[in-house]
């Protein structure tokens, strides 16, 4: 692992410990509205928008974590971004892959859909999505969102 993750994840660590950084909101879409995690620091800029009704959006400072579960029933954009708060130039080619999916257990990767995995600052997709699920990040070592946009919109 590169040390600049380290160095941020050590950080984050110590102000976790110390009790700073808001707690989170995590809706499900079974409640009224928009569904939603929020951040403790700054959001990559697809995490800045509120969501709107029928949007889940979820968001993190490293990996692993699991958001949910969330009920999905359509077709979605699928788009997720991560940035690195200390180099915001960093492409993240080389860099560990952003790797998200969608489990119906938490911590169960039997017949996981997979969202993504890629080494890049940012990616989308989109894919027909039925039923009860949690979003699991499985590696990413920088804050991150994942907002599921129905593709009606």
């Amino acid at each position: 692992m590169p040390l600049r993750p380290i160095l941020l994840l050590v950080a984050l660590l110590a102000l976790a410990a110390a009790g700073c950084g808001g707690g989170g909101d995590d809706r499900t879409s079974d409640s009224p509205g928009a569904a939603t995690t929020a951040p403790k620091t700054a959001l990559p800029r697809l995490g800045q928008r509120p969501a709107t009704p029928g949007e889940i959006v979820v968001s993190g400072e490293a990996s692993p974590a699991t958001h949910g579960p969330y009920t999905f029933d359509g077709r979605y954009v699928v788009r997720f971004e991560q940035v690195a708060p200390e180099d915001p130039k960093l492409d993240f080619s080389s860099q560990t892959p952003f790797t998200a999916a969608l489990t119906r257990q938490e911590g169960d990767q039997r017949g996981a859909i997979e969202l993504f995995q890629a080494a890049r600052p940012s990616g989308r997709r989109e894919l027909a999505i039925r039923g009860r699920y949690f979003v699991d990040v499985s590696f990413g070592d920088y804050p991150y969102v994942v907002r599921f946009t129905p593709r009606d919109r």
